[in-house]
């Protein structure tokens, strides 16, 4: 069951959230009720322990892998082609 919460952010920050999440196709309640749950899953003693981005542990232990970003119309028939 969905409830309501107030929350006050800074201007700026609701704003690029909001475009985050357009872009993502999420709602800004979705994408927060997202970021709350991967946070409050585990185990986190302070704020210093929360985790950062997979791929920032992987650049800093030298294990990422970069990749050609393509566009979506690549993207999409690499896709459609992967289910044949």
């Amino acid at each position: 069951m969905d409830s309501k919460v107030t929350l006050s952010f800074n201007e700026e920050v609701i704003n690029r959230a909001k475009k985050y999440a357009a872009e993502n196709n999420i709602s800004l309640s979705r994408l927060i009720e997202y970021l709350l749950t991967k946070i409050t899953t585990k185990e986190y003693r302070s704020l210093e322990d929360l985790p950062i981005a997979d791929w920032v542990n992987e650049v800093s232990e030298g294990k990422a892998i970069y990749t050609v970003q393509r566009n979506r119309k690549a993207s999409k028939k690499e896709f459609f082609e992967s289910k044949k």
